[in-house]
């Protein structure tokens, strides 16, 4: 991954407690998961600043690479990849995710 392109993922992750790379926004979310994801953040009335990966193919692409995570959307919290959406969906159930939150 070129050191370019790590350096604005990283500043990404680092610009917020919660970030959320999905596709879309959270007011329009361009698939199931980031729905599901967006909607368990807003429930638990989570500050979150979130990326388009639809907006950057470099981004979409990179991210993937960065996590080592083939899928999208990914959740950071406080620069620490946490998952996707089955993980969160997860971790939201257990009461874990309101924990780091």
């Amino acid at each position: 991954m070129e050191e370019e392109l790590k350096n604005k993922i990283e500043q990404l992750i680092k610009s917020k407690k919660v970030f959320l790379f999905m596709k879309g926004t959270p007011t329009e979310p361009q698939c199931g998961f980031s729905v599901r994801v967006t909607e368990i953040l807003q429930g638990l009335n989570t500050d979150f600043e979130s990326f388009d990966v639809m907006s950057d193919e470099s981004i979409r692409e990179g991210i993937k690479e960065f996590a080592d995570w083939p899928t999208i959307p990914q959740l950071y919290v406080d620069g620490k990849f946490i998952g996707g959406c089955d993980i969160v969906e997860q971790m939201n159930e257990t009461g874990e995710l309101k924990k780091i939150l």
